[in-house]
């Protein structure tokens, strides 16, 4: 009955669910404008504080960040709820791909109706950066933190590593002046072990399960092998869905093309190369968390196995990749709140919140170089749909799927 207050704000969780374009980048212009300017759940400084928390962290980044929102509100009962309110749609997307995959065009669907997606993205992405630039940056050395971030951040973009290592040198940058301290005194939060014990208890029960399949040839195995191998991805990847999806293409496409993998393993999970291409551009056309992608592998890996295996491999691939994030957001997140009122890890804030600015500074140049400069009538199109998105957000009440769907209209229409 308690959860029935926050009614509203998993509602808005859902549209958000169904309106978030563009990967973490993007998602994270789309929570300052319905989640800090709109309904107020967080501040503008909190917001900050979540996503450079998140970024040091493994897995879905924006996902983490929304998970923290909710557990801002209402704890972990309504952490779990918003988790799953917000990656539920783009996984039953991606799933039901998996079994139509042939009797679909996306290509017709990418040309026409989300031509504008990504300019639209970089709006929302600038709004972003220009809202977060006013509360984060503001003297000289926090000014040098946003130029080093940003460049090191766009030319090393595909470097898995490269956001926490600016984040930490970011916070030691800060520390270099002893000057400021924390002013108020940061509530100690109780840490709860049980989330980290999980988290690595199902880590090597996953792998050793997966290993004794293999050997011992058990019949059925594949479930196995893949909650193992997403499982691990959800735990070891940084950098958000330009990360996962190369090392899924590793795992299920590259490795299995190997004669001495196959002769050691040859039940081992394979998809083929254009199917794979094509989930991992479909899942750039809709809404929600990019790591969504691991329910259509999921499909793809268990498709030979029938129907019913099938959506077996759709729900494995959804719980396992998203599961380590929230088992360690959840757990890390009281740690981290407790350590913020030592004066080295409040000044470390200041130079951390600074790098993120800049990681989205950054987010915004790499996409933008993306945009169609061979083709000037486009790019022109392109620019102002950028601009537009852009004065929308700042200079209109519009919610966040009201300007998704102008977007998406002009797509279609022009």
């Amino acid at each position: 009955m308690v959860l029935l207050r926050h009614t509203k704000f998993l509602k808005a969780v859902f549209l958000h669910s169904i309106s978030a374009f563009g990967g973490p980048q993007g998602h994270l212009g789309m929570m300052m404008k319905t989640f800090v300017n709109r309904r107020r759940d967080v501040t503008e400084e909190e917001l900050m504080d979540y996503n450079a928390f998140c970024q040091l962290l493994p897995g879905a980044s924006s996902t983490q960040t929304l998970t923290l929102i909710g557990y801002k509100r209402g704890g972990i009962p309504l952490a779990v709820l918003t988790l799953i309110i917000w990656i539920l749609p783009a996984c039953i997307i991606m799933g039901v791909f998996s079994f139509f995959i042939e009797y679909m065009n996306l290509k017709n669907v990418q040309s026409d109706l989300f031509k504008f997606i990504q300019p639209m993205t970089v709006g929302f992405l600038i709004y972003a950066s220009w809202k977060a630039f006013k509360v984060s940056v503001h003297n000289t050395i926090t000014h040098c933190i946003l130029a080093g971030a940003t460049l090191a951040t766009f030319f090393l973009f595909k470097t898995p590593w490269i956001f926490p290592i600016v984040i930490v040198l970011g916070g030691v940058i800060t520390n270099l002046s002893s000057k400021r301290i924390p002013q108020i005194e940061t509530l100690t939060r109780k840490i709860k072990w049980a989330n980290i014990w999980l988290f690595a208890f199902i880590f090597i029960l996953a792998g050793a399960s997966s290993e004794m399949a293999r050997k011992n040839n058990w019949p059925n195995r594949k479930p196995l092998n893949l909650f193992e191998n997403t499982y691990r991805f959800g735990s070891l990847v940084f950098g958000g869905g330009q990360v996962l999806i190369p090392l899924m293409y590793e795992q299920f496409v590259a490795r299995p093309e190997s004669q001495k993998l196959i002769q050691r393993n040859p039940n081992i999970i394979k998809i083929d190369k254009s199917d794979f291409y094509t989930g991992a551009g479909m899942v750039r056309a809709i809404p929600g968390p990019v790591f969504s992608v691991s329910s259509y592998m999921g499909g793809m890996a268990m498709r030979d196995l029938g129907v019913s295996m099938q959506v077996l491999g759709c729900f494995i691939g959804s719980i396992a990749i998203f599961l380590p994030s929230a088992l360690l957001v959840l757990f890390f997140f009281p740690i981290w709140s407790n350590l913020k009122k030592y004066a080295t890890v409040y000044r470390a804030l200041e130079g951390i919140n600074a790098v993120v600015v800049g990681i989205m500074v950054a987010g915004s140049l790499y996409m933008i170089k993306d945009f169609t400069f061979s083709n000037n009538l486009i790019l022109s199109l392109e620019i102002a749909v950028t601009i537009l998105t852009f004065l929308l957000l700042r200079y209109s009440r519009l919610p966040s799927p009201v300007i998704v769907f102008i977007c998406l209209m002009l797509g279609w229409f022009i």
